[in-house]
């Protein structure tokens, strides 16, 4: 958590991944973030992965340092209220219909500055999830050896959408404060999705060659990298994407004298040139299969850290739950017990360093409706017998 962002207060009224990771990155910079969810919890509030008492723990995870107002949003007055803290705090993060009680020129008419941001499926409304964009776009038909798809686990597009939400929100923050001028920025996971690979050059790919790229399963394209096993079973990735890591690899593998009889016969050079490295790689392969072959991996690791080579052997999440690295002696953890859940366990704070400053703790995530009564006082001024004649009405809840 870093404190730079402690002006500024987001209504958010989201469920699942993009939408709330949006306010999660604006939180843990600060921000008072307030989530508005239905009564008991919105659609994702129960979402595995659980514990035994049914707590989410993707949940507590993905709104942590957050706010919770809970309102019977099926009721006009419920969905008034929430359109009121909208208009009062001038910032909105949703991923909620566009047409719907929280479209923007509604809440606009009585909030003109207001600036929203608005993460949708496709850019005309229509729905779509991370699963479903990432097959739109064809990745799943260029992941594993083929020829059935691979779906990955990763909800890559809905992380990736969040975090461009984070920037849009201050970006449009930014304008405003030139301008005056509020704004609504919609960010659909499909435009997220086909414009990523748009920059990463795969449309111009496939457009110029007139063919899709061929299934390479765990070969990077167009780099010498592989997975490869070492003498003692250990599968490990490797990868060279500098000139000088191929030079200290040849040598650290003793194979100098091998790849430059290869260059010979096939009157190549691959010293600086990444294509050509894996243009010939039914020829490199073998060679050093071989050679890692013959190492045990806790060697030939040592070996490959001193000469600044990048790798690493596959491992499960729980070996990375409990790797020092990683996680038990990063700074970017905290061993945390405050949790909905009762659970103790090291939770991540904001994933960014800043040299000259001091990275605290992460915070809880709430409970549904912690902070009801906090917020209808504070942003709306509401009375206490006011608050309290819409708790008894059953519009607004509290925690329990």
């Amino acid at each position: 958590m870093y404190n730079l962002l402690g002006d500024l207060s987001i209504i958010e009224a989201s469920s699942f991944v993009a939408s709330p990771t949006a306010g999660l990155y604006c939180a843990q910079f600060g921000a008072e973030v307030i989530r508005v969810d239905q009564i008991g919890g919105g659609p994702d509030y129960r979402r595995w992965p659980v514990t035994d008492s049914n707590d989410s723990l993707y949940w507590e995870n993905l709104n942590r340092a957050k706010k919770s107002v809970a309102l019977d949003l099926s009721r006009p007055e419920g969905r008034e209220l929430l359109q009121a803290l909208v208009r009062a705090t001038g910032q909105l993060i949703t991923n909620f219909p566009a047409e719907g009680f929280l479209g923007h020129d509604i809440l606009a008419a009585g909030r003109p500055n207001l600036v929203t941001v608005r993460i949708m499926g496709w850019a005309d409304g229509a729905p779509a999830l991370d699963y479903t964009v990432n097959n739109a776009v064809g990745y799943p038909m260029l992941t594993g050896e083929g020829p059935e798809p691979v779906n990955h686990v990763l909800p890559a597009w809905d992380l990736l959408s969040g975090a461009y939400a984070a920037f849009a929100m201050l970006a449009a923050i930014r304008r405003r404060e030139q301008t005056g001028e509020g704004s609504e920025v919609r960010i659909p996971l499909s435009d997220v999705a086909i414009g990523t690979a748009a920059n990463l050059g795969g449309i111009a790919e496939v457009l110029y060659s007139g063919a899709n790229r061929p299934r390479l399963g765990n070969t990077v394209y167009g780099l010498f990298g592989r997975d490869f096993v070492t003498k003692d079973d250990v599968r490990t990735m490797l990868v060279v994407v500098t000139h000088r890591q191929w030079a200290n690899l040849l040598s650290a593998l003793d194979l100098r004298d091998a790849v430059a009889a290869l260059e010979a016969e096939r009157a190549v050079s691959f010293a600086a040139d990444d294509g050509l490295r894996y243009m010939h790689r039914d020829a490199l392969y073998p060679l050093f299969e071989r050679a890692i072959g013959s190492w045990d991996h806790t060697a030939l690791a040592a070996k490959l850290d001193a000469a600044g080579i990048v790798h690493s052997a596959y491992r499960t999440m729980l070996d990375a739950a409990r790797d020092d690295r990683l996680v038990t002696n990063n700074p970017m953890f905290s061993q945390f017990g405050a949790n909905p859940s009762g659970f103790s366990y090291p939770a991540a704070g904001a994933m960014g360093t800043i040299a000259d400053m001091q990275r605290s703790d992460p915070r809880a995530a709430p409970r549904n409706g912690e902070h009801s009564e906090e917020i209808l006082s504070t942003r709306l001024g509401l009375p206490s017998v006011e608050i309290a004649r819409l708790i008894d009405s059953g519009t607004v809840g509290t925690a329990t």
